[in-house]
């Protein structure tokens, strides 16, 4: 492993739940731990003590060469922000181990390492010396560091006054551009607004070209893909499936959104019927069968919702938004008519119509939104999910991938023009 520069070999870490937590041992905890010491001795007296273990990882072992990308996915609780907290050095783990040659640069959660009451020219000075970097070097950063945090007004501020928005683009900036040798990124970039999120993802991506190392969790499947050279999916503190990120990604999301396509809603007791309109029922099925029938990308699809509604004199309405298994957004719908006029009361049955030839093979999630009077009054998401098989109608003598979000099959027209003699015309 001569060429690694991360070696992670059976690293496991462990906590004890249910035991007494470790005292940091600050004034302020001594004195809070005496006030309540008493009332724990009440409180606990009588009370059987157990410990149970719990493992966050385990038996992780992997290794990442200079100038990859390494996507980490998974589930919330999978063990992903540990991993990575052991690899940045900021807890041990319990067994095994993990090399790693060169210096690290962490942005594991909103202003990690950054000082509230410093300003931020005071913070990307502070953050450079910890890297190990001279001032000098620093120096060499800083215009660049500012301008891409987009924070030269408040630059002399102390960050405490920051939005959440320019503590994250600040914090990306310092830990991107300090040029540390491994760059550590969690699932931080949901904090700042698409433009930053497009724009950190492409600094990421020059990092990598740069000869840089970088580790990267995130719920954006399409940046995983575009992203990394290599992925590892965790599942209960394990590695399930490592290899191409298009590879893990397909297995993680067909685990973790198992399909439904029909899906009931009991009545709501009394008390939570305030609102006036609940669900009932959602299916997605072929428009000419029923929920359990295949579908492929030739069939148009219905998606059925059914609700009730006890007020005659309240719009009631369904909207829904249609998402690919790479997390694209393909669009968000709702009826042309659902502004016009008070719904009727009852169980009111709506019905949208998709047409074959429009969707791409693949998982498809729906997420739902139920409306009155223009307020939404229920959100579901992932309310169905289903999958769009591939029709080998289309196939032919093709037998790759087909690229795209959606899978259209537009009408084609072709017709001779001109008759080929004696070579090509001179037009």
């Amino acid at each position: 492993m001569n060429d690694a520069v991360i070696h992670v070999e059976r690293l496991g870490k462990r906590y004890q739940l249910g035991v007494k937590r470790e005292a940091y041992g600050t004034l302020r905890d001594t004195i809070a731990s005496a006030v309540q010491a008493p009332l724990r001795m009440l409180r606990d007296r009588g009370r059987k003590h157990t410990s149970e273990e719990f493992w966050a990882l385990r038996d992780v072992s992997f290794s990442i060469k200079r100038g990859e990308v390494l996507g980490i996915i998974g589930r919330n609780g999978a063990g992903k922000s540990t991993l990575l907290k052991i690899l940045a050095r900021v807890t041990y783990p319990s067994v095994g181990r993990a090399e790693i040659i060169g210096r690290i640069g962490s942005l594991l959660e909103v202003g990690t390492g950054f000082h509230p009451e410093l300003t931020g020219r005071e913070n990307i000075y502070l953050n450079g010396a910890i890297l190990g970097m001279r001032k000098t070097e620093i120096q060499q950063k800083f215009d660049e560091i500012v301008e891409f945090a987009e924070i030269q007004q408040f630059l002399d501020t102390p960050v405490k006054r920051y939005s959440s928005g320019m503590f994250m683009r600040l914090a990306f900036s310092v830990a991107a551009h300090l040029e540390p040798e491994i760059l550590v990124v969690d699932e931080v970039l949901a904090v700042g607004d698409a433009a930053f999120q497009k724009k950190s993802l492409g600094k990421m991506g020059s990092v990598a070209k740069e000869g840089r190392t970088v580790l990267f969790v995130s719920h954006n499947m399409l940046a995983i893909e575009n992203l990394c050279s290599e992925a590892i999916c965790l599942e209960a503190g394990r590695i399930v499936k490592q290899g191409r990120p298009a590879e893990v990604i397909d297995s993680y999301l067909r685990n973790a959104l198992p399909v439904m396509t029909e899906r009931f809603w009991p009545e709501p007791p009394e008390r939570d019927q305030t609102k006036n309109a609940w669900l009932h029922c959602l299916r997605v099925r072929p428009v000419e069968g029923s929920a359990t029938d295949r579908i492929t990308v030739r069939i148009p699809i219905a998606v059925e919702f059914e609700y009730w509604n006890a007020d005659p004199t309240a719009r009631v309405s369904i909207s829904f938004s249609l998402y690919n298994e790479h997390e694209v957004l393909l669009f968000d719908i709702c009826p042309p008519d659902w502004q016009k006029s008070p719904s009727p009361s009852g169980l009111l049955h709506t019905v949208c119509y998709l047409p074959g030839d429009l969707l791409n093979d693949g998982l498809h999630r729906i997420d739902l939104i139920l409306w009155r009077n223009h307020v939404p009054i229920l959100r579901e998401p992932s309310a169905l999910t289903f999958n769009v098989q591939d029709s080998m109608e289309d196939r032919g003598e093709w037998y790759g991938e087909w690229q795209g979000a959606i899978r259209p099959r537009p009408r084609w027209e072709s017709r001779k023009i001109l008759s080929y003699k004696n070579g090509p015309l001179s037009l």
